[in-house]
């Protein structure tokens, strides 16, 4: 198959630009928000299942498929599709269309959330955070109809730069962004746990309630979140893919990936959860936990402004190193597919729709209900319709011997049985379970 000359330098920079789109505000908003919301410690045991079980089999599938076609999801899908027979390679590129449009809706309600973070950083900066009522200040904005289009410019654009030069600039950001990102939380997470009332927050996330996993829209929201964070959205992690070298071992890059965007959201949990435990707010109060719990939290504690700014620019670290994936996926299956367009041409159009929806959002503010329906439906629908082509479509030997580049002691048939025969099935079930429950409420 073709492959793209302009792959990541080094295993690190695979890993650390894989990590960097898994980690984002799945981790640092959502992450914390479904926990607080779905029972905790036993939300977080379900969430841990399906982290262990995507990281075995379904994101090293799809690093397998992008490394095996060269390209992202359009020509990934219709390489696939033609290893059953060739007949069948129109339909595989087809059916691409649906996960990739999945990860330009991602894209869309992304760009804007973390606009609202550079919002948030901006007035931490000039102080005008430290001193407004929290909820005022994020009605402010959140309410009014394109109050954040300058900052959803900057993301947009600034995005943009980093991808003009291809698998080089994304690795070069993310070895910086990555390791800021983790230490800031770090620090943030030590001064919370000297907040007092503290302690509860740690129960409420490791003592689980196992009665709550009776609940199936428990196992959906972790399904959905352990998606959302792996970025496996049956187009995501393709693209990387096809920048890695055919010695690289895609199985250990995936469980790196896994541990390193565990941590991620563990770490952010461990700042979030505490902190409203100690001043009894809602632990589930979704978007607001960034922009109204969180500021009125560093309000009230010494040095509040600049563990503010910290925080915001971890977030807007790790906001800018998931779009940085969103658009990319997007950008070279459009190449792919359209050899003759320049790749900035591409990329600056993925710009400007991503800039028109988000504005169009922006005056309705729908924001946080669109990103709601993206994890739990779009996403989780994407990844298994990946998930079908990998196992049932893709023939057993070609991808067998595509993951197993760089792994000669995987064991391919238990790998394989475990994407076919759990990961398939769990994942087909729990979509069909949610799309189910939508339609009846």
């Amino acid at each position: 198959m073709h492959k793209n000359a302009k792959g990541f330098a080094s295993r690190w920079g695979v890993i650390l630009a894989s990590v960097g789109s898994a980690v984002g505000m799945a981790n640092v908003w959502g992450f914390p928000n479904k926990l607080g919301s779905n029972g905790g410690g036993a939300f977080l045991a379900a969430y841990l299942f399906f982290i262990c079980l995507f990281s075995y089999v379904g994101l090293p599938a799809e690093f397998a498929i992008g490394r095996y076609a060269g390209t992202g999801a359009l020509g990934s899908y219709r390489a696939a599709w033609s290893t059953r027979s060739p007949k069948l390679a129109r339909a595989g590129q087809t059916l691409a269309w649906l996960p990739l449009a999945g990860s330009m809706c991602i894209l869309i309600g992304y760009a804007v959330i973390v606009a609202y973070v550079l919002k948030a950083l901006t007035d931490s900066l000039v102080g005008t955070l430290m001193t407004a009522d929290a909820s005022e200040w994020f009605a402010s904005f959140s309410q009014s109809s394109f109050s954040v289009v300058p900052f959803h410019v900057v993301v947009a654009v600034g995005t943009t730069l980093t991808l003009l030069y291809g698998a080089k600039s994304i690795e070069k950001t993310n070895k910086v962004m990555m390791p800021v990102f983790f230490v800031i939380f770090a620090v943030l997470a030590v001064r919370m746990a000297l907040l007092p009332g503290s302690a509860e927050g740690y129960r409420f996330m490791f003592f689980p309630r196992w009665e709550a996993l009776l609940d199936p829209m428990v196992w959906i929201w972790a399904m959905g979140q352990a998606f959302f964070s792996l970025s496996i959205t049956g187009s995501g992690m393709i693209v990387y893919g096809a920048y890695l070298h055919a010695d690289e071992d895609a199985v250990s890059i995936a469980q790196h990936t896994a541990f390193f965007d565990t941590v991620a959201a563990m770490v952010a949990a461990l700042v979030i959860i505490p902190a409203c435990f100690s001043y009894g707010v809602d632990v589930g109060a979704g978007p607001s936990l960034l922009f109204v719990t969180l500021p009125a939290i560093l309000q009230n504690i010494p040095f509040g402004q600049v563990f503010a700014v910290i925080l915001y620019v971890a977030m807007v670290f790790a906001g800018v190193s998931s779009l940085q994936n969103m658009f990319e996926a997007v950008a070279e299956s459009v190449l792919h597919r359209f050899p003759k367009l320049r790749r900035g041409w591409v990329l600056w159009g993925v710009c400007a729709v991503c800039l028109a929806a988000g504005v169009g959002m922006e005056a309705i503010s729908q924001w946080g209900p669109w990103m709601d329906f993206v994890s739990i439906y779009i996403i989780p629908i994407g990844a298994t319709l990946g998930a079908v082509t990998w196992f049932w479509i893709m023939k057993k030997e070609v991808i067998l011997e595509e993951v197993s580049r760089g792994r000669p002691k995987l064991r391919r048939e238990v790998w394989y049985a475990v994407g076919r025969c759990l990961y398939v099935p769990l994942a087909i079930v729990l979509c069909c379970v949610a799309l189910g429950m939508k339609i009846a409420f």
